[in-house]
């Protein structure tokens, strides 16, 4: 049996360990990256694709007839047509679970940069100011103690109780938001209720036809103007004209993200401007520990060896 992965630029697989991978099947094509005008010809033959980004659609599935499983090696499914594989009855198999403890560290960073300003006064120090400072130290930039501030969670799964979990751990009283579903679960609380209350507010929820620019200005005008926001979930989560808009009117104190709505993003992406205060941008790096990687490729290993086994 012949497998391609199509991306494994994605992945870095130099760093981890591929025997399991290799011999899976007989054969295997790795590709670092691969265009639209590319991926026909990759897959024609194909019993088996990896795919991290690339996109299959409906005339790609159809045209590799040889094709028993579609691997996406990423939890969200968005780039298949899960409708043309149903009908040519292809299992389509994503990894959950995978990014958790990488994720939830990455978070706790961009909340401790944004509540303690280090990376600013990391800046003067390589410029020569604090070389300058008539004083032993530097007091340009306000620091918050996160102990006993009220950390509010937006999705409330594995992620979002890992990330609980972490704020506990620093003394922060921990505010959950009620599911988009409508149902109540105890010891929830409304969006505007959390949203009132927070000094930060992180999200870790889908993006869904519900949560698609959660992030509005109604949104942002009901956080404390001393209040964080972080995103290290997705980025259509974020009306992110709304957000700079916020961020330099000082509506609400900073905002730490991992994931914009378009990725890369375009050099004019309206978050790039260089004239928007405390805002941090990381470029959606939460989930690239090297144990991350590694559990996600074990993942994508049993997936294959578990739906085509004899």
């Amino acid at each position: 049996m012949r497998g391609v992965f199509l991306d494994t630029l994605t992945m870095k697989l130099e760093e981890l360990d591929t025997s399991a991978l290799e011999s899976s099947l007989d054969q295997w094509e790795f590709f670092e990256t691969t265009s639209p005008t590319q991926t026909a010809e990759r897959i024609a033959n194909a019993d088996v694709v990896i795919t991290n980004k690339v996109v299959l659609d409906r005339d790609l599935i159809e045209g590799a007839p040889g094709l028993k499983l579609i691997c996406v090696c990423a939890t969200g499914t968005n780039n298949i047509d899960l409708d043309a594989a149903a009908a040519k009855n292809i299992p389509v198999k994503n990894v959950a679970g995978y990014t958790g403890t990488s994720l939830a560290q990455h978070t706790l960073a961009l909340i401790l940069a944004l509540a303690t300003r280090w990376y600013q006064y990391h800046e003067d120090v390589r410029d020569g100011r604090w070389s300058q400072s008539p004083i032993f130290c530097r007091l340009d930039y306000p620091v918050m103690e996160l102990d006993g501030k009220t950390l509010g969670i937006i999705g409330y799964g594995d992620l979002g109780r890992k990330v609980a979990r972490l704020g506990e751990a620093l003394g922060m009283r921990i505010l959950i938001a009620d599911s988009f579903t409508g149902e109540s679960k105890p010891g929830r609380v409304p969006l505007e209720q959390l949203l009132a209350a927070s000094d930060v507010v992180s999200l870790h929820c889908p993006l869904t036809e519900q949560t698609d620019r959660l992030v509005n200005p109604t949104f942002l005008s009901a956080m404390k103007r001393s209040a964080f926001l972080i995103n290290t979930a997705r980025g259509g989560l974020v009306d992110e004209k709304a957000l700079a808009s916020a961020l330099t009117s000082r509506e609400i104190a900073g905002a730490a993200l991992d994931v914009l709505s378009v990725e890369p993003p375009p050099q004019d992406h309206p978050l790039l401007a260089d004239d928007i205060p405390n805002l941090l941008i990381t470029p959606h790096n939460a989930w690239i520990s090297r144990e991350s990687r590694q559990r996600l490729l074990d993942g994508v290993v049993a997936n294959i060896t578990g739906t085509l086994k004899p």
